[in-house]
C-alpha cells in the first residue's frame, strides 16, 4: 500500500512511466501523503546528475544549463512552469479576487505569464552555468528540489485555499503536525546526508526556501485571500531558482 501510495506522487510530479490505477492515484489520496514530497524531490534531482554530466562534456556550460533547465521543466510535466505563468498572470491583472481566479483559470498564457516563464528560464540557465564546480552544482540540484518540494508542504500547512479546487485538498489534508514533523524530518536528513561535506550550502538552501514560501503566501493572501494549486507550482519553480542563485 505504502508503495503504490508512493508511485501516485511519483505520478502527481513527474511524467515518470510508473502506472496509474485505482484510488493511489487520486487527488485525494495523493494529498494525504503530501509530505512525502521531499523524497519525490530527491528522484528528480537525482534524475537529473546523469543530464547535468553528459551535457557539459558535449556542450559549453550555457548549452549545458539550458539543457538541463529544460529537463527540470519537461520531468515535471511542465505543471509548475504553466503555474507560475498563471500566478503571475493573475498577480498582475487588476481586479478583485474573482477576476484574478478567473485570469488564472484561463488556459491562455498572457504577457506576464510569458515574460515570468523567459524569465524563468534565463535565471535558470544563467544560475546553473555560473557553478565553478560541478560537485557543487549536483549536490545543489537534488537539494533544491528536495526544498522546492517541501516548500509547498508548508504552504499547505500554514494556508488556506483561495477556493475550492486541486489546493482544498492538500491544505486540508496538511493541516495535522504529526505530517509536517515528518516532512520536516526527512527533509533535514535528506539534506544533513547529501550536503554532508558542505552543511551550509544545504541549510542555506533551506533557510530561503521557508524565506520564498512564506513570502509567497502574504503575498497569495493578500492577493487571492488564499493559496491555490498554481501557488504551490509557482513556488516551487521559484524556490528551485533562489535556491541555485543563493548558492553560485
Amino acid at each position: 500500500m505504502v508503495y503504490r501510495n508512493f508511485l501516485g506522487l511519483i505520478a502527481f510530479l513527474t511524467i515518470l512511466p510508473v502506472g496509474k490505477s485505482a484510488k493511489n492515484f487520486e487527488i485525494e489520496n495523493i494529498s494525504k501523503n503530501m509530505f512525502l514530497f521531499p523524497i519525490v524531490g530527491l528522484i528528480i534531482g537525482s534524475l537529473t546528475l546523469p543530464i547535468i554530466v553528459t551535457s557539459l562534456y558535449f556542450f559549453n556550460q550555457y548549452i549545458a544549463a539550458f539543457i538541463v533547465t529544460i529537463f527540470l521543466i519537461i520531468i515535471t510535466g511542465v505543471h509548475h512552469t504553466d503555474a507560475l505563468a498563471d500566478f503571475i498572470d493573475g498577480l498582475m491583472v487588476k481586479g478583485n479576487k474573482e477576476k484574478k481566479h478567473q485570469v488564472m483559470h484561463d488556459p491562455r498564457v498572457g504577457s506576464a505569464g510569458a515574460v515570468a516563464i523567459s524569465g524563468y528560464i534565463i535565471g535558470m540557465t544563467l544560475a546553473i552555468a555560473s557553478f565553478s564546480s560541478i560537485d557543487r552544482l549536483l549536490i545543489s540540484i537534488i537539494i533544491a528540489e528536495i526544498v522546492a518540494k517541501y516548500s509547498m508542504i508548508l504552504q499547505a500547512a500554514c494556508s488556506n485555499s483561495a477556493w475550492e479546487g486541486y489546493s482544498s485538498h492538500f491544505t486540508k489534508n496538511m493541516k495535522s503536525r504529526k505530517k509536517i514533523v515528518i516532512a520536516s524530518v526527512v527533509t533535514i536528513i535528506l539534506i544533513t546526508l547529501i550536503s554532508f561535506s558542505n552543511l551550509i550550502v544545504g541549510f542555506q538552501i533551506l533557510i530561503l526556501g521557508i524565506i520564498c514560501a512564506l513570502i509567497v503566501i502574504h503575498i497569495s493572501n493578500k492577493n487571492l485571500g488564499g493559496i491555490s494549486g498554481d501557488v504551490m507550482g509557482a513556488t516551487n519553480e521559484i524556490v528551485r531558482l533562489v535556491s541555485l542563485i543563493s548558492v553560485t
